[in-house]
């Protein structure tokens, strides 16, 4: 859990410090690119974790689930944040993106730390 803090933490700090120079319509289009990878990679690490702990051979099948599911999931997301709530596209495409490869990008070295302490490696 404590790695859902870590990402957690500096993405709302980041949303938080955008804000301040930002107005409120591109803060909550901000707020909303980063909801969708922030909430799927917590989620996703949470489930890794769990399950690499309990059958590491497992783990293979939830990331390929993970990815398919996460597929369809961002799809839906993105349209309907710009289809429907009408946020500006470039200040949401821009959070999104970030948020998006910064996560995953920090689920990867969390993943390889988790692989590296297991004494079964």
């Amino acid at each position: 859990m404590k790695q859902v803090a870590w990402m957690a933490g500096p993405s709302v700090a980041a949303w938080l410090a955008t804000l301040a120079v930002v107005d409120g319509r591109v803060g909550m289009a901000v707020l909303f690119g980063m909801l969708g990878p922030l909430v799927l990679a917590c989620v996703s690490w949470v489930l890794s974790e769990r399950t690499y702990k309990r059958d590491p051979r497992a783990l293979t099948g939830l990331l390929l689930t993970a990815f398919a599911f996460k597929m369809v999931f961002f799809g839906l997301y993105v349209a309907v944040m710009l289809r429907v709530l009408h946020l500006p596209a470039v200040p949401f495409a821009v959070s999104f993106s970030s948020y998006f490869i910064a996560l995953h990008f920090v689920e990867a070295l969390f993943l390889k730390r988790l692989f590296a302490s297991d004494p079964r490696a």
